[in-house]
């Protein structure tokens, strides 16, 4: 334990690694377990029930794993998760889940999460992603993997966002953005596909118009939800070397919630 700084506060039945370093004047609570290469930087609190992983860097003055800004919280120990090398940077807050939900807020491997990004209660996000600075999630929000939020980016509860989509700066989505969709604009619309993003993670040509496709049958060809899932399913079965990317539009389709945004 000799990389925790002298004026750092480590409640004595806090679970660190061995290999973890905690910088000057932060302060851990007693529920919390850090795995091994772990570096937390000054003047960084992390309490309540928080579970974070191995290689991850949390920088200055972030608020990780407090109660809930959910006025129903009565005190129920939830918990935050929070994976493998994540970088957190300055002044994030995330918070821990409430029993409404599944009592858990999660954030999985490999994000990277730009200063003051706002994690809410309930929250469920997935690896590869990025957050520019000041995105928001309010609570219940799902993110899938690899999808982006530009900075101010604000998400409305109970949203969903599907892997690879794409959410421009200063958007204020209110309604789920399905797989590879790229929107922008207050309110969210629609405006093609995630195309760079795509071709950057090596999906193929055939692929990535596969997804075109779909994206035309859900938002140009005037067809209702359900008369596109229909189509979306005959798209799957007519080009099967891309029907993985077909079937994830046609199945984020059958459990989004609030309507897509258009």
């Amino acid at each position: 334990m000799t990389k925790i700084h002298p004026s750092a506060i480590v409640d004595p039945r806090a679970e660190l690694d061995s290999s973890v370093e905690v910088g000057p004047y932060s302060i851990i609570g007693p529920h919390v377990q850090i795995g091994a290469g772990t570096v937390v930087g000054p003047h960084v609190v992390i309490e309540g029930h928080t579970t974070i992983g191995r290689d991850n860097q949390i920088f200055q003055f972030s608020s990780i794993g407090a109660q809930p800004q959910d006025k129903k919280w009565a005190g129920e120990p939830t918990r935050l998760e929070i994976g493998d090398r994540n970088t957190i940077r300055e002044f994030c807050t995330f918070n821990t889940g409430t029993v409404q939900d599944q009592g858990v807020t999660r954030l999985g491997n490999d994000n990277w999460m730009s200063a003051y990004v706002h994690l809410a209660h309930d929250c469920q996000v997935g690896s590869n992603t990025i957050f520019s600075n000041n995105a928001q999630l309010a609570g219940h929000v799902q993110v899938g993997d690899w999808a982006i939020l530009s900075g101010f980016a604000g998400v409305h509860q109970f949203c969903k966002i599907g892997a690879h989509a794409f959410i421009g700066m200063y958007t204020s989505l209110t309604q789920d953005v399905p797989p590879y969709v790229l929107v922008s604009g207050n309110p969210a619309g629609a405006r093609g596909i995630n195309v760079e993003g795509l071709k950057r993670r090596g999906f193929s040509r055939t692929e990535i118009d596969a997804i075109r496709n779909a994206y035309k049958l859900v938002y140009r060809s005037g067809l209702t939800l359900e008369e596109a899932k229909a189509a979306l399913l005959e798209e799957e079965q007519a080009a099967p070397q891309a029907a993985p990317c077909v079937q994830a539009m046609r199945e984020f389709l059958g459990v989004a919630s609030r309507g897509i945004v258009r």
